[in-house]
């Protein structure tokens, strides 16, 4: 082996080593007692218990948490697929004179620091009103619709540009064939196209669920009720003024992880080559 070569791979190593610590060392000290580790230090081996993961689930109010989470999650992944896969259609497809221009709109949003829109989204979330059986304010604001809305007009840009670059990698022939076949254009973007761009469907909503779920900011800005926010939040039911235990708090942090875990896991095999489809043309 090359010198050259054995330096990268020995820092590579430990380039992973240092960043997969913090990780290994809060999932170990999640099922360590803290009266164990407070007498013998958190170096010491022993006090392993299942105790904080059981106080965490309860002291915490993990189910209702989660529970937010998912009505705000999955909405706003389905909903931003559903408009950016038709948005990338007819931009790759009908729209050849303004495709650039509305490309660029898109990723307008992207370009500019969410704090710089909390002010005048904030007003606008409490100007616009909603039936009192959906929100008790009387508006979007404190309502989980509020934050899917937000969180579909900033993510549609970036998946409208991944899905546009995908789409044109797609032979022309087939949604012409479609076209002699009668097919509407519905039809054409529902039976011809959608089936082809599940590996980058799949990628990018692996990405939403991470993003949109592990969201503080627009969870805090836009409600105000504590009973309907995200999990994000439950820690600081873990947390008291004077005192923190440190080892129930890496315990709440593993199973709040977990779902992101599951999602990404269960879709990793689309997630590379959903990315890198129609990342070159030829």
């Amino acid at each position: 082996m090359r010198p050259a070569r054995a330096v990268l791979q020995i820092f590579l190593a430990v380039t992973a080593l240092a960043w997969l610590f913090p990780i290994v060392w809060a999932v170990v000290n999640s099922f360590r007692d803290y009266e164990f580790t407070a007498r013998h230090g958190y170096l010491s081996f022993g006090g392993f218990t299942l105790e904080n993961y059981r106080r965490a689930w309860v002291e915490g109010q993990l189910p209702g948490y989660f529970l937010n989470s998912l009505i705000i999650t999955v909405p706003s992944v389905l909903l931003i697929l559903f408009l950016s896969s038709c948005a990338a259609f007819v931009l790759t497809h009908y729209s050849r004179r303004f495709n650039l221009v509305m490309l660029a709109v898109f990723l307008a949003a992207n370009l500019l620091p969410v704090q710089a829109l909390l002010v005048p989204l904030f007003r606008m979330a409490n100007a616009v009103p909603l039936p009192y059986w959906i929100s008790e304010s009387g508006a979007v604001y404190d309502s989980h619709i509020g934050v899917v809305l937000v969180h579909t007009a900033f993510q549609m840009g970036f998946c409208t540009f991944v899905l546009s670059n995908f789409m044109k990698a797609l032979p022309p022939s087939l949604i012409e064939a479609a076209r002699v076949d009668g097919a509407s254009v519905f039809q054409q973007y529902r039976k011809v196209v959608l089936p082809l761009c599940r590996p980058s469907l799949a990628a990018l909503a692996t990405l939403l669920v991470t993003w949109i779920y592990n969201d503080l900011f627009w969870a805090l800005a836009l409600l105000s009720s504590g009973d309907k926010l995200p999990i994000t939040t439950a820690l600081q039911n873990l947390q008291s003024t004077f005192f923190v235990d440190y080892n129930l708090l890496s315990a709440g942090s593993v199973l709040i992880a977990l779902p992101t875990l599951v999602v990404f896991f269960a879709l990793q095999r689309h997630f590379v080559a959903g990315l890198t489809l129609g990342a070159s043309k030829g």
